[in-house]
């Protein structure tokens, strides 16, 4: 009898529009063909208490919260979603994947707002100590191509979408720095290809990364 995988926590990041919630659930299909059992969730949400921060941090005006009270609320929201969903997950043999992570606030209110790295560093060792996705998946796309496909979603939740083009173009390029400093965790995916064609790269990453067949 073969030997189950361990469980996983796999996340996908990227700026607006380059297509993590549909990759999260190719990727999760792929698994599940092969016998291994995962949930799907994202961020901020993911859980009852985070998803009710969620909803105070994407929508409105661009500038509704300071930068700094914008990234507690967002490691709040992380603390339960962690808490209540993650942990319970993994600790259940379920690989996690999450849309947003982490590195998402190093993005968006360190690049992005401007809030300190070392400040963010300092809140998330409070708050998750040591842990980390084993994979993270930077999906690429110009911050241009982004807001357009973004904005034809016609979605409510659109506060960050409201901010300029300057800052899309900073997260763009926090996260490919970011995976530059985490080679081992992180792999950069052109998001600019056809859906097929990124979901196919994506599970030869994840494939070779945890030698599944």
């Amino acid at each position: 009898m073969t030997a189950r995988k361990p469980a996983r926590f796999i996340t996908l990041e990227g700026g607006e529009g380059a297509g993590k919630s549909t990759q999260a659930r190719h990727l999760a299909l792929a698994l599940e063909q092969r016998g291994i059992f995962c949930i799907t969730t994202r961020e901020p949400g993911g859980s009852q208490g985070a998803e009710e921060i969620r909803s105070l941090l994407v929508r409105g005006e661009a500038t509704r919260w300071d930068p700094l009270t914008e990234t507690m609320l967002v490691f709040a929201a992380r603390a339960d979603h962690v808490a209540n969903t993650i942990r319970p997950a993994l600790q259940k043999n379920l690989w996690v994947i999450c849309d947003r992570f982490t590195d998402s606030t190093y993005a968006y209110q360190g690049a992005g707002r401007g809030v300190p790295r070392e400040t963010i560093r300092r809140i998330e060792a409070i708050v998750l100590g040591r842990f980390q996705p084993d994979l993270t998946l930077v999906l690429d796309l110009p911050a241009e191509l982004g807001l357009a496909r973004a904005a034809g979603r016609g979605a409510k939740e659109n506060r960050f979408e409201k901010f300029d083009r300057e800052f899309h173009e900073r997260l763009q390029a926090s996260f490919l720095s970011m995976a530059r400093r985490s080679p081992d965790r992180c792999r950069v995916v052109d998001a600019s290809q056809s859906e097929t064609d990124v979901a196919a790269a994506i599970w030869k990453i994840v494939k070779q990364k945890f030698r599944l067949r």
